[in-house]
């Protein structure tokens, strides 16, 4: 694969409020699900470019300056007419985040489909998407139907990421989901994603169920328990966490995507022609890409925010 084969990443680009260091203060960070992939994947050295609806307003241009600093292309990006997006984040003494939104009528959700015409033109090879952007209307339905019509040419990339807040009923979306599985080849979701989708269920029969829809990998994080994952053509893998004094998990989620894309990125494992090998992909490389995702996700874990790590900071805490 040549060196400037691009990982596409549609969705949402907002700003998190996050608690301040210090006092009842929130301060103001760029985010959201596909924004933070596009910024892990970039810092990781893989060419990224973002479909995105960025808002010409303050918060817009600081979000537009975050993911430009970071490398990301912007080149096929929306300049929104329509503000931005926000979410209140309140971090628990566990680490974990839960959020608050204010979205009605923002940038994100507004996809036209002429604003995506020429997304996936030049060297993409996959394309990553999830979250509020595939279940927010109007724009929803746009972004899935580039997802449908990507599969055919490039590697598609899926993390479901929940948001019960905004999201719904569970069970209108994971019908929602199923409908994407059989078009996706790499599908990442978290234990906590599960336990609202599908109560009760375990995630190891989750994991089974999905792989016979479609996917060439699936992978379900457990948290510090570590992950679960599979290959369409049998592989199972289960590997532990990564030690770490967690600040929170913010964007911990999106780095293992982003991670997991990386590895796959480096190892020539994406696009359309590399789709028998990705289903085919044997035990040592699996466990080696899960290990290198769990690592990202728990450095991530290890700093305040979606502050993703650089490939020299993961080369830094490899395993000698």
């Amino acid at each position: 694969m040549s060196g400037n084969a691009v990982v596409a990443v549609a969705g949402e680009a907002l700003v998190d409020m996050v608690p301040a260091p210090v006092g009842e203060y929130f301060e103001a960070a760029p985010g959201g699900s596909p924004a933070n992939v596009a910024v892990a994947l970039s810092r990781l050295g893989v060419p990224t470019r973002l479909l995105a609806r960025i808002a010409d307003d303050m918060l817009g241009q600081r979000i537009r300056a975050h993911l430009t600093t970071n490398g990301v292309g912007l080149d096929h990006a929306v300049r929104a007419g329509e503000q931005t997006s926000m979410a209140m984040v309140a971090v628990g003494p566990d680490g974990g985040a839960t959020y608050d939104f204010r979205v009605s009528g923002t940038a994100d959700w507004q996809w036209r489909p002429e604003e995506l015409a020429d997304a996936l033109d030049g060297p993409v090879v996959a394309l990553h998407s999830g979250s509020l952007a595939l279940t927010t209307p109007p724009g929803a339905a746009v972004l899935r139907e580039l997802i449908v019509r990507a599969a055919a040419d490039v590697t598609i990339s899926y993390d479901p990421n929940c948001r019960p807040l905004l999201m719904g009923d569970p069970a209108d979306v994971l019908a929602g989901v199923h409908e994407l599985l059989a078009v996706t080849d790499i599908v990442k979701i978290s234990s906590e994603d599960l336990e609202w989708l599908v109560p009760g269920r375990r995630p190891e029969d989750v994991l089974e169920g999905w792989l016979t829809r479609g996917p060439a990998v699936v992978a379900v994080t457990l948290g510090g328990d570590g992950v679960l994952a599979g290959t369409a053509d049998g592989v199972r893998a289960r590997r532990p966490g990564v030690p770490i004094t967690v600040v929170d998990t913010v964007g911990a989620g999106d780095t293992f995507s982003a991670a997991l894309l990386a590895g796959l990125h480096r190892r020539g494992l994406l696009g359309a022609p590399a789709r028998p090998d990705l289903r085919a992909v044997d035990a040592e490389t699996l466990d080696a890409l899960l290990d290198e995702a769990a690592l990202a996700a728990a450095i991530t874990c290890s700093r305040r925010g979606a502050d993703p790590p650089t490939a020299d900071d993961l080369q830094a805490r490899r395993p000698a």
